[in-house]
């Protein structure tokens, strides 16, 4: 057994459990008896999310429907930036919400000031859009994910590769 131990703190949406979600909210919205008639719809295309609807109300009610969905399927939902819902065409309004993958360098910088803060015997490195931790304690690698977990931050995190 080696000496250091080590995990990768990435974050990613699974696109296919994303898909499932998405087809699972269509399948709701359809059935309804509110959005009867309704121009409801959502696209996937490629890293964004695009809502379309008749009104605002009904937008958050798709919304609504689709984040209930990405929740029961584990999909983060912290990992969705929304753009400003603005009118399209035949009287229907639209949203644009790009979906996060990986860790932004804001981000990164947070997350490696809160391990180090925190006074455990481990070392962080910034490998592009993820963050691998290494110690010689599994135990303080543990704490790490523990207090991550109990941060408050504005991006889903998964923690892969513990060794």
């Amino acid at each position: 057994m080696s000496s250091e131990s080590s995990f990768d703190i990435i974050s990613k949406v699974d696109m296919q459990e994303l898909n499932n979600a998405i087809q699972q909210a269509e399948r709701e919205i359809e059935t309804r008896f509110d959005f009867k008639g309704s121009k409801s719809s959502i696209a996937l295309e490629k890293e964004e999310l695009v809502i379309i609807s008749d009104d605002e109300f009904k937008l958050n009610s798709v919304l609504d429907i689709l984040q209930s969905k990405m929740v029961k399927r584990g999909v983060p939902i912290k990992n969705m930036d929304y753009g400003k819902v603005e009118s399209a065409s035949a009287h229907t309004v639209r949203q644009r919400i790009k979906l996060r993958q990986g860790i932004d360098q804001e981000h990164s910088k947070k997350i490696n000031t809160l391990i180090r803060d925190s006074k455990l015997k481990v070392k962080s490195l910034i490998q592009g859009d993820q963050i691998r931790v290494s110690g010689k304690s599994r135990d303080d690698l543990q704490a790490v994910m523990a207090l991550l977990r109990g941060a408050d931050l504005k991006v889903e995190l998964q923690f892969t590769n513990y060794r």
